[in-house]
């Protein structure tokens, strides 16, 4: 067992619990606390001292095209995938990976076989079947299947609504797929959600609200995504968050339309309004196209999401006033509960050993995943098998040891 100690760490756990120090090992945190004796040599652990930084759990990434996302303009706009430092360097232990638009040329198997790849890194990471169109892309022929009997399988998603590009499903269709989600998260302890891509259309969350005031699925398994890209829109939104439904913000980059709202003012918002904090996520869109579209349906740019607009939102929630214990759920441990990943999204004995520690600017230092370092001192240690160091030309071998 490789064991860490961390010494002289500020823990945001995430409610903050001030100077502390970790025991890992196992992947795990094995103990919290102070005074801990020095371990003997034969234990052969790595002794860290933080010198009071800022200690939060990873972050959870709840919306990742791993694949790469895009080709709305053709196959040359497919976004490539990305590469394990593209998380890891942005604070990011946990993935949730998806299909968009594409998911006929990039399929279940090609998702999954992404997933099982950056576990291999040192990533923990899951995915959803299914993808912007009915009937969903799935590994067995049936949602239910999929995500009962296909592990790294959480829910069903991103399912296009109000969007030119979706299958335009009906109500009946909706209730159906949310159905077989809910049931299949009943049966294995799994999210069991449909997590949702809201696009620009003026019918907006119609067909969810009707399922919860026609049906009797939980609010719960209803997850919008998006609903910060047009003000209407992000004001739907809180009326059913106020009801107690999730809804998860984007962390869009700059440059957006003007109807878009950022991640960190659309969080704000939220709280001014007096919406439940807990039912607030915000993931980043990674490896997915932004493209803004003309009146015909062709896009006229396009930009990719990536994982480090995460702590960019982070930062400026912060800078703005808003203290960080209350910024960081949303990125922590509020996606843990709503995706039922009991061990992530703390910092707590027992809990998973992803772990970030931020310098002064809220720029990851160290950045632990199940227990091994992956960037240290701002610099990513660990790398993905195919990915060059900065700087160097791509070695195109294999290292079964990387």
């Amino acid at each position: 067992m490789n064991l860490i100690l961390l010494r002289n760490a500020d823990v945001y756990a995430p409610k903050a619990l001030g100077r502390r120090d970790l025991l890992l090992g196992g992947g795990r945190i094995l103990w919290i606390g102070s005074g801990l004796p020095a371990l003997p040599d034969e234990s052969g652990c790595e002794v860290i001292d933080l010198e009071g930084r800022r200690l939060i759990p990873g972050l959870i990434d709840g919306h990742v095209h791993v694949t790469g996302g895009g080709g709305e303009a053709g196959f040359r706009s497919r976004v490539p995938r990305l590469e394990l430092s593209r998380f890891t360097g942005a604070g990011v232990t946990t993935v949730i990976g998806l299909l968009g638009t594409d998911d006929i040329a990039r399929g279940t198997r090609d998702l999954l076989a992404r997933v099982y790849a950056l576990r291999e890194e040192g990533l923990s990471a899951y995915a959803y079947c299914g993808g912007y169109h009915l009937p969903p892309a799935t590994l067995t022929g049936c949602v239910r299947d999929d995500l009962v009997f296909v592990e790294p399988l959480i829910g069903v998603g991103e399912v296009a609504l109000s969007d030119h590009r979706s299958s335009q499903p009906t109500f009946d269709e909706l209730v159906r797929l949310a159905s077989e989600a809910h049931v299949a998260g009943l049966l294995t302890g799994n999210a069991g959600i449909v997590h949702l891509h809201m696009g620009d259309g003026q019918r907006g969350l119609e067909l969810v609200r009707r399922a919860l005031d026609e049906t009797e699925l939980p609010r719960r398994v209803f997850q919008p995504t998006h609903v910060n890209r047009r003000r209407a829109l992000f004001d739907e939104a809180l009326e059913l968050a106020r009801s107690g439904s999730p809804i998860d913000l984007t962390a869009f980059p700059d440059g957006g339309s003007e109807e878009e709202l950022g991640a960190a003012e659309a969080l704000l918002l939220a709280l001014d309004a007096g919406i439940d904090p807990a039912l607030v996520t915000i993931s980043s869109d990674a490896g997915g196209a932004l493209p803004c579209f003309d009146d015909d349906g062709a896009v006229e740019y396009m930009g990719v999401g990536e994982s480090g607009a995460l702590l960019a939102t982070l930062r400026e929630l912060v800078e703005h006033g808003l203290p960080l214990e209350r910024a960081l759920p949303a990125f922590t441990s509020n996606p843990a509960r709503q995706l039922r990943l009991a061990a992530k999204g703390r910092v707590a004995p027992g809990a998973d050993a992803d772990l970030v520690a931020l310098d002064a600017n809220h720029a990851p230092d160290f950045v632990i995943a199940g227990g091994r370092i992956h960037v240290r001192e701002g610099t990513a240690v660990l790398r993905g098998n195919f990915e060059p160091a900065p700087g160097a030309r791509p070695e195109r071998r294999y290292r079964p040891d990387a």
